[in-house]
């Protein structure tokens, strides 16, 4: 009886989560679609008369010379590079840590998880320091180059090769004739393409989402990630509200458009994600 209570009160659960996820992106659409005195006249989880949906995206896109543009193009090129060689990284790492047998391997993956609890936050000063004396301020190294060593990345990696990587797999390889790098590339690699998928989304996420460093790296408009490009107009709409030209409801279409590419990636990667998983059963 006490079982089949939990399984009628999971659904229930289950449906409350979904709701709460999905309340922030509802009142996002919803409030993409008005006016910026319907923003704050009007219920917030309904629709108004005057639709401005189509307007509010037209004036995104050209607000300020279209700089959102830039914006949103910066974001994915320091996202998705900063993911991949995070990856790479990451792969070769933990596959080195969790296959190789070498003197003080578990004290440098204890120094590792260490590292996982380093707030990301209280880097950014002396990264900022750092980066100023060699010149790489508002450049886009100034977040690429601390993006590309994910320790959390790492410490996944790992795990994941000690579970999906045999060793008679390797030892197999070796005595073919391959290379510690081809045994990498071709047999340790495609094995762990699960767990990297994974690492890969984290990154991205993590540098998608960045605002610290590069509101302490970036002076230049141009060169903001489209985080700190939306906080910029918000901060201009709070001081100057009763402009001519609001610009609240163009920051919420712009918080719409931020999501479209994590959408993708995820929706593409899922495809890879869960083929890989259900590879080795297949075989």
């Amino acid at each position: 009886m006490h079982a089949l209570r939990k399984v009628k009160l999971m659904p229930i659960v289950v449906g409350l989560g979904f709701v709460y996820t999905l309340i922030p992106l509802v009142w996002l659409i919803i409030s993409s679609t008005k006016s910026n005195t319907d923003l704050f006249s009007t219920f917030g989880f309904w629709f108004s008369d005057d639709f401005q949906f189509f307007e509010n995206f037209k004036r995104l896109f050209s607000h300020q010379d279209g700089i959102y543009t830039k914006w949103i193009i910066n974001t994915v090129f320091y996202a998705f590079t900063s993911a991949t060689i995070a990856t790479i990284f990451a792969a070769l790492c933990g596959y080195g840590l969790a296959k190789y047998e070498f003197r003080g391997r578990e004290l440098m993956f204890a120094a590792i998880i260490g590292a996982v609890m380093v707030p990301t936050t209280a880097l950014v000063i002396p990264l900022f320091l750092i980066f100023s004396d060699r010149g790489l301020t508002n450049t886009p190294w100034a977040i690429i180059l601390p993006s590309i060593v994910s320790p959390f990345g790492v410490f996944l990696s790992r795990i994941f090769a000690e579970t999906a990587v045999p060793d008679e797999l390797i030892e197999a390889a070796r005595l073919d004739g391959a290379t510690e790098l081809k045994i990498f590339r071709t047999v340790a690699f495609p094995l762990m393409k699960p767990g990297l998928i994974t690492v890969f989304l984290f990154a991205l996420i993590a540098v998608w989402n960045n605002f610290f460093l590069p509101l302490v790296m970036f002076s230049d408009p141009e060169k903001y990630p489209v985080t700190v490009g939306l906080n910029n107009w918000n901060s201009q709409a709070t001081i100057a509200s009763g402009s001519a030209e609001p610009l609240f409801n163009i920051i919420i279409a712009g918080s719409i458009v931020a999501i479209v590419p994590l959408m993708i990636a995820f929706v593409v990667l899922q495809r890879f994600w869960v083929g890989s998983l259900t590879l080795g059963a297949i075989d």
